[in-house]
């Protein structure tokens, strides 16, 4: 699905992505982690367009999308959703997932005179598939409510919601779990699960819950100082000598440690 080839974005003198290559595979759950400041964030904002690489490619599909806007990866099915989320917090959660549709009818000045039916018609469909992510997601009791009210943990559930409005191919998600307790956690992990086995989304997760990507996440791949330092099972990361020594400094004698890391 994506390939990743020699990439590397610097600011100044530093390198935040320091020749990273890896390789999605489509149809897989892919965890991503290593300590802070590994480049972990930094890389899934080039992979999206969300910041231009110094040097390097990324292709999907075996069409180059290197440097190429977000908007224009949405179109292709990439998306991605934030460590804290995007949400329109003066519209309900209804609202927030109908405004995902680009190029809807009611944008265009024209329509708004002449052609109401077809905006009318379109919003009912808009409507209907929101109503139906949300029950998918089990937070359809929250449709009417503002999404600025809502707790963390649901609005990530939202921003997963905002990929399934649209023909997803591969969505990368940053921390997910993030300030979310452990009942949402699972809730959010369970409709990965569905989407991937059911609608054959494919995902890339950044996150530092062990358990999390262990649940989900076949392979993983960790990153130290901007470089792509080991890929397996969790279980082989965790043994992993080199990976340890990311993470603690220390050598194989501490590698019981990195299982609470």
């Amino acid at each position: 699905m994506i390939v990743v080839e020699n990439l590397v974005k610097t600011f100044g003198g530093f390198h935040a992505v320091d020749g990273a290559s890896l390789m999605i595979r489509e149809g897989s759950i892919t965890g991503l982690i290593g300590p802070n400041g590994a480049g972990k964030t930094t890389l899934f904002n080039v992979i999206a367009g969300v910041l231009q690489p110094t040097s390097g490619r990324v292709t999907m599909q075996g069409k180059d999308i290197t440097g190429l806007p977000p908007h224009d990866l949405f179109h292709r099915g990439l998306l991605r959703t934030f460590q804290i989320a995007h949400e329109f917090p003066s519209m309900t959660c209804r609202e927030n997932l109908m405004m995902v549709p680009g190029a809807q009818s009611g944008e265009s000045l024209w329509n708004t005179w002449f052609g109401r039916k077809r905006i009318a018609d379109e919003e009912r469909a808009l409507q209907a598939k929101a109503d139906e992510v949300l029950d998918f997601l089990t937070v359809s009791h929250l449709a009417d409510n503002k999404a600025g009210q809502i707790s963390g943990g649901q609005k990530k559930l939202l921003e997963l919601g905002r990929t399934m409005m649209v023909d997803a191919k591969i969505v990368f998600l940053d921390e997910v779990g993030a300030g979310v307790n452990r009942t949402l956690l699972n809730t959010i992990g369970d409709a990965i699960i569905r989407l991937n086995k059911e609608r054959n989304y494919t995902f890339v997760v950044i996150e530092h819950d062990m358990d999390f990507i262990g649940r989900l996440c076949d392979p993983v791949i960790c990153m130290a100082e901007g470089r792509v330092l080991a890929e397996g099972t969790l279980a082989e990361i965790k043994a992993n000598e080199h990976v340890i020594e990311a993470y603690l400094g220390t050598g194989l004698k501490n590698k019981n440690q990195v299982a609470s890391v």
